[in-house]
């Protein structure tokens, strides 16, 4: 609770800082600020009555504008564009001038007002006063400056991340669902040339897929008992087209936490795809798919093994092709180092581990 706490209050600070919605506020409460410590300097007592108010005035006023001259002319122009020695020399040149000035106006103006007992100290001591004043606001402000120009620099290459990132799902998403329609535009070919009710039916499931994929495929998150959903139509599909096909989808549907959980859309069809391509074995032995799905702690387990043909045996290099570099890249954009994904190759099974925070 206290590093909530904590971590509300600084991202108030930083927004104060940066946001433009706190812009008045924050120039108001700068002036009241620099005001305060003007007024809090000696220089204005030495003259008498109303005028002590005038130079206080006069003074603020010159040295406000060098300050506002340092953070919209001379900062922007020549610190941010790394010209840090012609800054230097314009911003001490600024100072000089506007010290005389305001030495060289108050010897002109206000003389005769100044009190007796501390004519003799001359201007040097308000002028040295004024440059002990000056110097620390205005490297206070031109470190504020600096701070804001790095929070919205630092917030403009997060937001390009961000949405490189999400260009790179989509491109990776669009790469996958196309290799997926294509399967099964190919399973309904061979089944209109051998099984024409076959092929309706499986027509009426593919009008399923593309239901999902048009209306779930399209968000940034699905619930998991629509993705399991899909994949036992699929795998309903593949039985319909092949009769010594077996599949079992092991996933507690009703337990609370699979129903309330969300996951990336189509995060598994790359899998189960690459499992049933891979099960077929042309002896016309019995092949099979397992799927076993479990939520708890936080973190969703999947498992799907298949059975593998020993004669059409692959390596774990060349396993899945494309579509399992995809979701693999895919697995790195979405959760970084937190999942992990484990496959293991045998002369009978092929399965694949894998484990991601939800």
């Amino acid at each position: 609770m206290k590093y909530g706490t904590e971590k509300f209050k600084e991202t108030l600070v930083i927004d104060f800082l940066v946001e433009d919605r706190f812009r008045v506020c924050r120039h108001v409460l700068f002036l009241i600020f620099f005001f305060s410590l003007l007024y809090s300097a000696r220089f204005w007592h030495w003259y008498s009555g109303i005028h002590q108010y005038y130079v206080l005035l006069f003074v603020y006023t010159v040295l406000i504008t060098m300050v506002y001259i340092n953070i919209y002319v001379l900062v922007p122009r020549f610190f941010f564009k790394t010209r840090y020695i012609t800054y230097l020399v314009l911003l001490v040149m600024m100072g000089v001038v506007g010290l005389n000035i305001i030495g060289f106006s108050l010897r002109l103006f206000f003389e005769d007002f100044r009190v007796e007992n501390i004519r003799k100290e001359g201007n040097r001591g308000s002028i040295y006063e004024g440059v002990l004043m000056c110097v620390p606001i205005i490297l206070t402000t031109t470190t504020v400056k600096l701070l804001q120009k790095w929070i919205n620099d630092s917030k403009r290459i997060t937001e390009l991340n961000n949405l490189t990132l999400q260009m790179e799902l989509n491109e990776l998403r669009n790469q996958i669902n196309p290799h997926f329609l294509f399967n099964m535009l190919n399973n309904v070919k061979a089944l209109t040339r051998t099984d024409p009710e076959k092929a309706s039916a499986v027509i009426v499931k593919l009008s399923e897929f593309l239901r999902y994929q048009l209306y779930e495929n399209g968000e940034e998150k699905t619930l998991l008992v629509l993705e399991i959903d899909f994949l036992s139509n699929f795998l309903n599909l593949e039985k319909i087209r092949r009769d010594n096909f077996s599949f079992d989808i092991h996933a507690e549907t009703g337990d609370r936490n699979v129903k309330s959980t969300f996951i990336p859309p189509n995060l598994f069809t790359t899998f189960v795809e690459n499992a049933v391509k891979h099960s077929v074995d042309i002896s016309s032995t019995e092949s099979y798919v397992k799927i076993d799905i479990e939520v708890d702690n936080k973190m969703l387990y999947f498992t799907c093994t298949n059975s593998m043909n020993p004669s059409l045996a692959v390596s774990n290099s060349k396993y899945g092709g494309l579509g399992l570099a995809n979701i693999k890249r895919r697995l790195e954009l979405l959760y970084g180092k937190a999942f992990e994904l484990n496959i293991t190759s045998g002369e009978k099974e092929y399965t694949v581990n894998l484990k991601i925070p939800v």
